[in-house]
């Protein structure tokens, strides 16, 4: 945790809790659905503020081991799977009280666990000023964990689960190691607020990011004023910085869930924790499906409860013979393979560089000797937008699983800063594009996703490696006029099998490589605050050796 202290800025609430179908808090005990449920239990943390938690726990009122959900959605907010329609919820997969991104009581209860749902400070009707995501919140979160495991109900072993902003928050408090928390389960949440939701490659994000301030943002005190923070901080400063996980301090044991499908939101913090966190005990599973489907799955819950039966109960399991690591290697939308790994990245990754050859647009395996150039219009509007693509085709089989980096050398015409926008598809034998989930809704996404503002292109030496730059954020390098730069574009991590006779494709342009109709698509990033105008230009070839760097997995 920094040391620093944070100046927030707050403003009133966005939404008012009994418009979102939340009445005042009454405490209430009930017996249903053979659990005994505690309704509005007032939790009074260390600076004397009372938030309010619902517990779901067995009749028999023997010691349970607590499934804490923490998170501003409200605790009485249904996962219901009519409210996203895309995403593959089934009604069958979980109950109606099943919270919003949770755990499924009805399931957890009867095999002798609590689950404790949260209304975080200044969401809702708990008390104080909501700030998301901060120093100050993981330490109510650690207060939270504190008093579930000394209940009479308890056993003293405390577990985390959930997926999104209950995984992000997770990474969280887990920093602090808080004597009765036993085992986490993030569940695709992303570590780094500025770089992987706010800010993708130093472009702001203009509306996903805002409309979770507006689903966050029910209260009846005040909240953090995400729009006055923005604007106070454009740049990786101690603030963004304060909104960061350190995984370094995670010793937690830490089942963790990732995804390919979540490029542009969880894919790259989830994958960064698991790597980065200091625990002995943890255990990584990436798919390439749908989240939150994926979540009720009941073979994924099963999973998930020999986990917690092992570290949250003490119970032989067969958690013994789990692999480090198991992922899905994909072929197509729903179609692929999990295989067993010891570690990630993959120790035997083969870094491969794809030259781009602006000659025919294409991939070689080989430096181009002659300097070429593409050029696309810089801005468009929907649906369709000028690209420069380079394809590839491959003779033999082969998979590409881990990061890929795309180091291209560019240049604006009357410009002094340019926004690209990368993506890499899969090609079939016909020469269509292959379509994988995406983004939790829809099915027609990309292998991966990558994104540069090159006013952003300075590199943070310390966290980068050859495959995976990481941005610095902390100052402007404009352009000079006909300068022609090298922009290294981290690209996100992804899984993908070809066959002889598949190819696949890069594409760089100026604006989204989805693109979704606002009046009828589920909400989506967008980055609509551009800096581009003009013809960007692409060089290749000779002193410009331009190229994709991709993880070939031998064998």
């Amino acid at each position: 945790m920094t040391a620093t202290r944070i100046t927030y800025r707050f403003r009133a609430p966005l939404n008012a809790p009994a418009a979102r179908g939340a009445a005042p808090p009454v405490y209430r005990r009930t017996i249903e659905r053979g659990m005994i449920i505690e309704r509005d239990v007032a939790v009074v943390l260390r600076d004397g503020v009372r938030i309010f938690v619902d517990v779901y726990r067995p009749l028999d009122e023997q010691p349970a081991a607590p499934l804490v959900a923490w998170g501003p959605y409200g605790k009485h907010t249904p996962n219901e799977p009519t409210r996203f329609p895309q995403a593959g919820l089934k009604a069958e997969h979980m109950s109606p009280i099943t919270p919003f991104e949770g755990p499924d009581p009805v399931y957890w209860v009867p095999r002798g666990y609590a689950v404790v749902t949260v209304d975080k400070r200044g969401t809702w009707y708990s008390e104080g000023a909501a700030t998301y995501l901060s120093p100050e919140e993981a330490q109510d979160f650690y207060d939270v964990i504190e008093w579930a495991g000394v209940q009479p109900w308890s056993n003293g072993r405390v577990g985390l689960t959930g997926v999104s902003y209950l995984a992000s928050s997770q990474w969280r408090v887990a920093e602090l190691n808080p004597p009765h928390l036993a085992a986490i389960n993030p569940w695709e949440g992303w570590a780094d607020t500025y770089r992987e939701v706010a800010c993708h490659g130093g472009i702001p994000d203009t509306w996903f990011w805002p409309y979770l301030w507006v689903r966050w943002g029910a209260s009846s005190t005040e909240i953090e004023d995400w729009r006055a923070e923005m604007r106070e901080h454009p740049f990786f400063d101690e603030f963004w910085a304060s909104k960061a996980a350190d995984f370094s301090r995670i010793r937690t044991p830490a089942f963790v869930v990732a995804s390919w499908s979540d490029q542009g939101l969880h894919t790259r913090g989830t994958l960064e924790g698991f790597k980065h966190i200091a625990s002995a005990h943890k255990w990584l599973q990436v798919h390439g499906r749908k989240k939150w489907a994926y979540y009720y799955e009941p073979e994924n819950v099963a999973r998930l409860q020999t986990f917690f039966d092992h570290f949250l109960k003490g119970l032989p399991t067969a958690i013994d013979q789990w692999p480090k690591v198991r992922l899905e290697v994909r072929e197509r939308c729903y179609v692929g393979a999990m295989r067993n790994e010891n570690e990630w990245p993959l120790a035997r990754t083969r870094y491969t560089k794809l030259h781009l050859d602006a000659h025919g647009g294409a991939l070689r395996t080989r430096p181009v000797a002659e300097a070429g150039q593409r050029r696309y219009e810089a801005v468009c509007g929907l649906p369709e937008a000028d690209h420069a693509t380079f394809d590839i085709t491959f003779e033999e089989p082969l998979e590409l699983t881990g990061h890929m980096k795309l180091r291209v050398f560019m240049s604006a015409e009357g410009a002094d800063d340019l926004d690209v926008f990368v993506g890499v598809q899969k090609l079939g034998v016909d020469g269509a594009v292959v379509h994988f989930p995406y983004y939790a809704q829809f099915e027609d996404g990309p292998v991966a996703l990558g994104w540069l503002r090159a006013s952003h292109r300075e590199l943070d030496a310390a966290k980068s490696t050859d495959y995976q730059p990481v941005l610095a954020h902390r100052r402007l390098q404009k352009i000079e006029a006909g300068a022609v730069v090298p922009l290294d574009v981290e690209i996100w991590p992804s899984s993908t099998r070809f066959e002889a006779g598949e190819g696949l494709r890069l594409i760089v342009q100026g604006s989204e490589i989805n693109k979704y109709p606002k009046t009828s698509a589920p909400v989506y990033f967008r980055h609509e605050d551009t800096v581009n105008r003009g013809l960007h230009i692409i060089h290749t070839g000779a002193a410009y050796d331009s190229y994709l760097l991709v993880p070939l997995i031998p064998g």
